[in-house]
């Protein structure tokens, strides 16, 4: 079980963190020097709407197999990056819901009504709260790897 419990939480974290990497520096970067806002706002919209349902299932196995190997061994035994790498989820996820409940809603409204300076503001927001989601991913991965000596 703790084997199953730790492969499930590392494939949520290589969705979700490689997705994020490749969306901001491969996927964004190339679109905004290719297309003009008419067609590079809808492109990114349908592939950030894709992603971020593929992200919400990544984001419950995370939370799911991390709390259960938590679990396992009782929260009071768990090691300190345990909790360390808890909360930078927790706030990964609150981040995350903002993204996909509020910006990429004002994405895709100002992509249906063509209002491309609306869609490119909520877009920039997207890029920004990515950014900041990526580094704590980076971050939280770190505390995993190097976390035993804490």
């Amino acid at each position: 079980m703790r084997s199953t419990l730790l492969f499930l939480h590392l494939a949520g974290v290589i969705v979700w963190v490689g997705g994020m990497f490749f969306a901001h520096f491969c996927l964004r970067p190339v679109a905004a020097e290719q297309l003009p806002p008419p067609q590079r706002l809808p492109l990114l919209a349908g592939v950030l709407g894709r992603f971020f349902r593929i992200v919400a299932v990544a984001i419950a196995l995370i939370l799911l197999s991390g709390i259960g190997r938590m679990l396992n061994v009782g929260f009071a035994n768990a090691p300190l990056h345990w909790h360390i790498m808890l909360s930078s989820g927790l706030v990964m996820t609150i981040i995350f819901v903002d993204i996909a409940l509020r910006h990429l809603v004002r994405l895709q409204a100002g992509v249906a009504a063509q209002d491309w300076p609306a869609a490119g503001a909520a877009m920039n927001t997207i890029r920004q709260r990515v950014a900041l989601n990526l580094g704590l991913g980076v971050a939280t991965v770190a505390v995993a790897c190097f976390g035993v000596g804490f």
